[in-house]
């Protein structure tokens, strides 16, 4: 059954595919809630209850000349020290809290044979999904509405593992991200199947601040292969784990956003709502 969350979430997402497609015409507050059965006044609250900012605004968050202007402007500085040691807690969310393990061949060999994996599901600001843990730390999460198709890509992953579903408290941490009082956020630990160029493309997009973006070329350049954009790009797209490792935030060098293995519509809706979480809070504090 359609929870009230992932209801609300796929009438934005809705909203969002309507501005995409009709972009040129600019369609105003009314023509979109039409769009999505809802008045105005209703899309409006419910849009800015989700997204922390109005609907007009997010608009921009989500432009490419926006895109443009952030990946010209913050590339530069992206990934110095000095940078990154003046930014709020919420941009270095990922970076400060999630830390990536890789699993031995020994723990991955015969399709997981001995891997002990819980699993739940829950909702978030994007849509359902589905979280794993070994004993170790989460090892899968992704966007899926379906329960048992949801499960089915998991158990796709480590055929041989033995599954149960169990809220754990390595999932617990990691779902405590999508909460808004991040201030009592413990270590999310990361248990990961996967080669050591796919760990470190992994690693280096925690590095990416929540608000801002970074290009293929560039991770192609931090991992220490500037020639192996499309490697990269490969790296990123096998991610298991949606969102904590935030490969929403590698997007083309035009400004355009592309791909993204849970859609690009939901991938538009991250970047848009991270850019207004990190704009609020730092206007907070007076950054803006």
């Amino acid at each position: 059954m359609e929870t009230q969350a992932t209801m609300n979430y796929n009438r934005i997402a809705k909203a969002i595919d309507y501005i995409k497609i009709h972009f040129k015409k600019q369609p105003n507050l009314d023509d979109v809630a039409e769009k999505i059965n809802l008045s105005p006044a209703h899309f409006q609250r419910m849009f800015t209850e989700w997204a922390g900012t109005s609907p007009k605004r997010f608009l921009q968050y989500i432009s490419i000349e926006h895109a443009k202007k952030m990946l010209k402007e913050e590339q530069a500085t992206l990934f110095e020290t000095t940078f990154e040691t003046g930014l709020s807690s919420t941009s270095r969310l990922h970076d400060l809290f999630v830390n990536i393990e890789g699993m031995t061949p020994a723990e991955y060999k015969n399709g997981g044979k001995n891997l002990y994996i819980n699993y739940s599901f829950a909702e978030s600001p994007f849509g359902a999904l589905i979280t794993a843990a070994t004993a170790k730390g989460v090892c899968y999460m992704a966007f899926e509405d379906d329960e048992e198709k949801a499960l089915s890509n998991l158990k796709a992953k480590f055929p041989n593992a033995t599954f149960q579903r169990k809220l754990d408290l390595l999932q617990q941490n990691a779902l405590f991200i999508f909460q808004n009082d991040w201030s009592k956020l413990s270590e999310i630990k990361l248990h990961l199947k996967g080669t050591d160029f796919q760990l470190k493309v992994w690693e280096s997009l925690l590095k990416i601040p929540m608000g801002k973006l970074s290009t293929y070329g560039y991770i192609a350049e931090q991992v220490g292969s500037p020639k192996a954009s499309r490697a990269v790009g490969t790296a990123i797209g096998s991610n298991p784990v949606a969102f904590l490792i935030p490969c929403h935030r590698v997007i083309q060098s035009s400004g355009v956003f592309g791909g993204y293995m849970w859609g690009a519509t939901r991938k538009t809706a991250i970047i848009g709502w991270e850019r207004a979480k990190t704009y609020k809070e730092n206007a907070q504090h007076g950054l803006v």
